[in-house]
């Protein structure tokens, strides 16, 4: 967003620098994925909460789910630590919880205009006509001044710039950050753009196709600014009584009617759905929904800007379902955290129906050290004498606490906003991360949206109960939460379900697929196993011997059957240990793609190269009737893709 470069300056946060110049990319380096290895382990790095592998990012721009998977793109420096030369990173997952980093969406120099915040959906129907194989189009809007669009065809793998990059959308005034959404009752898309053209405002444009726009309407407000977001909710759960959200970057929103070309309110000023530091670079900032959700759940991340490490900047807040609950004032979001957080879960603590006093309360929880955790707690205000009640966090040995959670009885708030008790008691929730802390009152009423910095060290782990008087505790329960990384292939293109793990060598991502490096045998294998089956994929040898797929192998690889390329022997070979099965004699040029295929039933086995229809080798041996699919290198560097079994 060309935004971020003159609101700093007006934010104060013009004195920071870029430690590593962004830079434009080559068309055939793409897709890039610039990330150095990481056990995302960092101090203050989000251990549930999704920041990418390396570089600055800020805005969510695109999030969309496509068969099972969760996409996020978001505005992206993945060559320094500050704003500059926006790319679209990318990263996927397919609980909303455990996040896989994947190579750059959009690159400048490959990609048309200045890469800036928009969004993405899923073409389904094909409306475009962009479809060209059995994906549907992902299609994107990116660019400030007019909207460019960009789409892909491999489901999101790599995109490819719409018209060369023609702006289908041009108004008066600055204007940046396209959402679009489909209207189903009216059968059309909808796109709206914030823009400045006679003061703040969003205009609201249709499309059949998504290629071509008609302007609508223009919704004005002073107090909008940027990164405009639309969703429907149904009051109180009623699907009967649905009403339309419009949300800009600073977490404001009115609550009103939209028929598909107009929207209306008759709100006069906005209200605030999370209560955090709602400034760009602050806490909760460019909050977006996901488009194609598969149940019906409106489910929204915002930008946390103020998170930063040694190989990172900012991260995304953790996912949450948005509702709109009726009150005497009118209807209100709810922000709640998604109900897959429960797969985190590893551990944990509870109490009930205790009588808190300032003398007891600190000592209630004082076995307890943790690290990331989520915290449940229900609070009775009858007869309570407490003007203050809640939790410290990052307790540390001489009993100070980096953090505290309170509620004010008398001024009825919660961390300072405010939060009406509901039938004389009080709810609070909290997802406390390493330098994160998301606080939520009373079923989603309040929220709150914070970057901390805790005490990394391990004795600074005490969490504590606090009352100033005499308060009831209903309920309080701690769950342990468990580490969001490490559950995907980041460049990898495959179809087996599960993990893979190394047994030897040296395993890296790098923007060809999975890199080996070793100076022997050494293996990648995934979880999956099997026994009759067609298992392919391309391997490259970058140097050395040779490179093979694996199957049927035992849990180390000590036991197991490999096809491979051999640059010395000039061969395609299978083989297990202790026994070469047969070979196909052929020239193997190292830098060079092969493509290997095996189709194994019983004990029989037949190997095929590059398109071939006939197999260079058909062997039987009876040793192993089962086992792990995995990866092979020998004694050199190769790289592997597009691994598929059937």
């Amino acid at each position: 967003m060309r935004r971020l470069a003159a609101l700093f300056a007006l934010a104060t946060l013009a004195a920071l620098t870029t430690s590593s110049p962004g830079h434009a990319g080559e068309v055939a380096d793409y897709p890039e994925f610039p990330y150095q290895p990481t056990s995302y382990g960092e101090p203050q790095r989000g251990q549930f909460h999704f920041s990418s592998q390396g570089g600055w990012m800020n805005d969510p721009n695109g999030l969309l789910h496509y068969k099972g998977t969760y996409h996020f793109f978001y505005q992206h420096n993945p060559h320094g630590l500050e704003w500059d030369t926006m790319h679209w990173g990318h990263a996927t997952s397919s609980d909303l919880v455990h996040w896989t980093q994947k190579p750059i969406a959009l690159e400048p120099g490959v990609h048309p205009g200045d890469l800036f915040s928009g969004a993405g959906v899923v073409d389904h129907a094909n409306t475009s006509g962009l479809r060209s194989g059995e994906e549907a189009p992902f299609v994107v809007f990116s660019g400030t001044n007019g909207v460019t669009v960009f789409y892909s065809t491999d489901a999101g793998r790599t995109f490819k710039s719409y018209d060369n990059g023609r702006k289908v959308v041009t108004m008066p005034g600055t204007s940046r950050d396209p959402k679009v959404l489909w209207h189903a009752a009216t059968k059309r898309w909808v796109m709206l753009v914030w823009s400045d053209e006679g003061g703040n405002g969003v205009n609201f444009y249709t499309s059949p196709n998504l290629l071509d726009w008609t302007f609508q309407s223009r919704y004005k407000a002073d107090w909008f600014f940027e990164c405009p977001d639309l969703f429907a909710l149904p009051v109180d759960g009623d699907k009967r009584r649905m009403k339309w959200v419009l949300t800009d970057a600073s977490a404001e929103y009115v609550v009103g009617e939209f028929d598909g070309r107009t929207f209306t309110t008759d709100w006069t000023r906005p209200q605030r759905m999370d209560a955090g530091r709602t400034t760009v670079g602050g806490s909760f900032y460019a909050a977006q929904v996901f488009n194609d959700m598969p149940d019906g759940r409106v489910v929204q991340m915002a930008w946390m800007g103020e998170n930063r490490g040694a190989t990172w900047t900012g991260n995304a807040s953790f996912p949450a379902v948005l509702g709109l609950r009726g009150t005497a004032e009118g209807p209100r979001v709810t922000r709640t955290p998604v109900e897959e957080i429960e797969k985190l879960r590893d551990g944990g603590f509870s109490l009930r129906n205790e009588s808190l006093r300032p003398e007891t309360a600190g000592r209630l929880l004082r076995d307890q050290s943790l690290d990331t955790y989520e915290v449940e707690a229900e609070f009775d205000l009858k007869g309570a004498g407490a003007t203050r009640f809640g939790l410290r966090l990052d307790v540390r040995p001489n009993g100070v606490a980096g953090k505290e959670v309170l509620y004010d009885t008398k001024a009825r708030t919660l961390m300072g906003a405010s939060l009406e008790p509901v039938r004389d008691r009080v709810k609070m929730r909290l997802l406390v991360d390493r330098a994160q802390l998301e606080v939520f009152g009373n079923d989603g009423r309040l929220s709150v949206t914070e970057g901390v910095t805790f005490d990394p060290r391990p004795d600074s782990r005490g969490v504590q109960l606090y009352t100033d008087g005499r308060v009831e505790l209903v309920s309080l329960k701690i769950h342990e939460l468990d580490s969001t990384w490490g559950l995907g292939e980041p460049t990898l293109t495959h179809n087996l379900p599960g993990q893979w793990r190394t047994a030897g060598g040296s395993w890296t991502d790098v923007a060809g697929g999975k890199q080996a490096v070793a100076g022997g045998d050494a293996f990648y294998l995934s979880d999956h196993t099997g026994a009759d089956f067609t298992y392919e994929g391309d391997v490259r040898l970058v140097s050395g011997v040779a490179a093979a797929l694996t199957f049927r192998a035992d849990p180390l690889a000590r036991q197991h059957y490999t096809v491979n390329i051999d640059s010395k022997a000039g061969v395609v070979k299978l083989w297990r240990p202790g026994r070469d099965i047969a070979t196909y004699k052929t020239q193997v040029t190292l830098g060079q793609t092969y493509h290997l295929k095996v189709v194994a039933k019983g004990d029989t086995f037949k190997v095929y190269l590059g398109d071939g229809t006939a197999p260079v080798i058909e062997a039987t041996d009876g040793e192993f009737a089962s086992g792990h699919f995995g990866l092979n290198v020998y004694n050199g560097t190769a790289q592997y893709q597009n691994i598929r079994l059937s």
